[in-house]
């Protein structure tokens, strides 16, 4: 466990986490009962393993051994942060809000929807000059994928750490309360 702790806190590539290979590697070919028993050690600290397979929109129920290799795994929250915790990731306020925005237009447009479309929905509430800052740094970081037609999609870091339900469960309550 110690070992696998290693492989998935500390940063070595640009994205966060590690591919299943590396895990396979490092621990060996039983890597993922290690990361089980990781995960039932890190509930108590409101952390878990996430596995994310890239490539794959919907994760697989077995997953085989060359799906395991591709997929990323890394730690993130299993609960809820405060809006105090929530600065000291890094981010403003509003562009967390705008990442919400986003991920929230994108889910009800049925997973895709033109760049345009996003840009003209966050100009409302945000800076012009912050809106295309914004969007480039949601896909950069992974939590939107953007093609060549400029469509966004949600991204493979959005399905590990965005509760996508509780989301839209969020901004129908609060258009209810309106």
């Amino acid at each position: 466990m110690k070992r696998a702790v290693h492989l998935l806190f500390y940063k070595r590539h640009v994205k966060p986490g590690v591919k299943g290979w590396e895990l396979r590697s490092g621990l060996g070919s039983d890597f993922p009962r290690v990361l089980n028993l990781l995960d039932g050690y890190l509930e108590k600290l409101d952390l878990g393993v996430k596995t994310v397979f890239e490539e794959e929109a919907a994760p697989p129920e077995k997953p085989t051994s060359a799906q395991l290799d591709k997929a990323r795994f890394y730690v993130t929250l299993r609960g809820s942060i405060t809006a105090k915790e929530a600065k000291l990731m890094g981010w403003r306020v509003d562009d967390l809000a705008g990442l919400a925005v986003s991920l929230g237009y994108i889910t009800s447009k049925g997973g895709k929807a033109p760049r345009e479309d996003v840009e003209s929905l966050l100009r409302v509430k945000l800076p012009g000059w912050r809106v295309d800052l914004n969007l480039d740094r949601y896909v950069r970081h992974g939590y939107l994928i953007e093609d060549e037609n400029e469509q966004l999609y949600i991204g493979w870091r959005t399905r590990a750490e965005v509760d996508q339900k509780k989301l839209i469960d969020l901004f129908l309550e609060k258009d209810v309360k309106a």
